[in-house]
């Protein structure tokens, strides 16, 4: 609109708003996206509110909406509100992303064969086998690595390569499986199957061969401030099915339980489930997570070390590989998951892990399963750091 005394005033203001707006979209769009697939949902949600109230307040700024003082004021608490109901959740979610976790995974880089600054354990002496061709194809929980990247280095032919030309994976329990099902891997180093996985064997006419190698320990850990240092089995499985909430009830500070679970088919998710037998096991608590197309998925939230929660996982991973001194390890009706306790069949939650094969016309396979048990495989197992089956 144009007057004599101001010109082109109103035009201007909108052309303002128009370009403004389209500058908006044009950079908003693509930082909305790259936000939206990287930053949890909180941070995202409470940007948006952030730009889109500076936008609506340069926006009635320019029009001289702020002409009144009570005009600026609705305003300013309107927006206050916005900001307070979005900011709130972000300042909570900031907090709890500031809570320590214990990791679901560890650098397995670390302990790869072959390598001159490796962690993997080597013998003494020379290995009794020694594999020049047709290597075994292996894959394993993340927590057996440090074990059969040992007897990698024990047996198998040097080679730094290994882990990239994927002649020994480490996929986690459930892709392990997956693997084995599916013909990538001849043998795999887990605990025990999952009923799931025992039945996903049976359909495809699979034999799963399971043979023990190692004793492990099934462990619950807390924050080591909470002034817990046993439960009973009992109270376990009352924990995990929902029986018991609060950490007063078995002699704790008056505190919500906060009890976190691992993913579904996982080898300590399994061993929970053995555990917790005809008792059905509470919903696990979730996260939101954003997938890799933007949309949003819910999984097991990761064990977040809260004053108050409880996690399990198994003693190898949780003393040697992660290494938390954040968390404490529960004794179970007063025995400690002590190597000596396993040795002795004191602690009361023990339990074999598996070298698994599912039926290979690798002869290699059986020569290398026929070593790990023999005196040699089994004092690595102990080196190591687990239990072995054969003393």
């Amino acid at each position: 609109v144009y007057t004599k005394k101001g010109g082109w005033i109103v035009a201007d203001k909108i052309m303002g708003v128009i370009f403004g707006t389209f500058a908006l979209l044009f950079f908003g769009l693509p930082l909305g996206f790259i936000g939206l697939l990287t930053l949890h949902t909180t941070y995202l949600y409470f940007l948006v509110v952030i730009v889109l109230s500076i936008y609506l307040l340069v926006v009635l700024k320019v029009f001289g909406f702020f002409k009144t003082k009570s005009r600026k004021q609705i305003v300013s608490v309107l927006v206050g509100i916005i900001v307070i109901g979005v900011g709130v959740p972000a300042a909570k979610q900031l907090y709890e992303d500031n809570i320590s976790t214990v990791s679901s995974e560890v650098n397995i880089h670390e302990y790869q064969p072959f390598h001159d600054d490796s962690l993997v354990v080597k013998m003494d002496e020379e290995a009794t086998l020694k594999l020049e061709d047709y290597l075994p194809i292996l894959d394993g929980a993340t927590a057996m690595y440090p074990l059969y990247a040992a007897f990698v280095q024990a047996t198998y032919p040097e080679n730094q390569n290994y882990l990239h030309d994927e002649t020994v994976m480490v996929s986690t329990t459930p892709y392990a499986y997956d693997n084995l099902f599916q013909g990538k891997a001849e043998m795999i180093f887990v605990a025990g199957p999952s009923e799931l996985q025992r039945k996903t064997a049976e359909s495809k006419g699979l034999e799963l061969k399971m043979t023990p190698i190692g004793r492990e320990a099934f462990v619950f850990f807390v924050n080591k401030k909470n002034p817990i240092d046993s439960l009973t089995l009992d109270q376990i499985r009352g924990i995990y099915s929902g029986e018991i909430t609060n950490w007063s009830q078995v002699g704790g500070n008056n505190e919500e339980i906060r009890a976190f679970q691992r993913p579904q088919d996982s080898g300590s998710q399994t061993a929970l489930q053995y555990l917790m037998g005809d008792t059905p096991i509470m919903k696990a608590p979730t996260d939101d997570v954003v997938s890799g197309m933007g949309g949003i998925i819910n999984e097991v939230a990761q064990y977040k070390n809260y004053k108050n929660a409880i996690g399990y996982t198994f003693r190898y991973y949780s003393t040697e590989m992660v290494g938390n001194d954040e968390i404490k390890l529960l004794a179970i009706d007063g025995i400690e998951p002590t190597k000596e306790n396993i040795r002795n069949d004191r602690y009361p939650i023990i339990s074999e892990f598996y070298a698994i094969t599912a039926g290979t016309e690798n002869s290699n396979v059986d020569m290398l399963l026929q070593w790990i048990l023999s005196p040699q495989g089994q004092q690595l197992v102990e080196k190591v750091g687990y239990v072995p089956v054969v003393e």
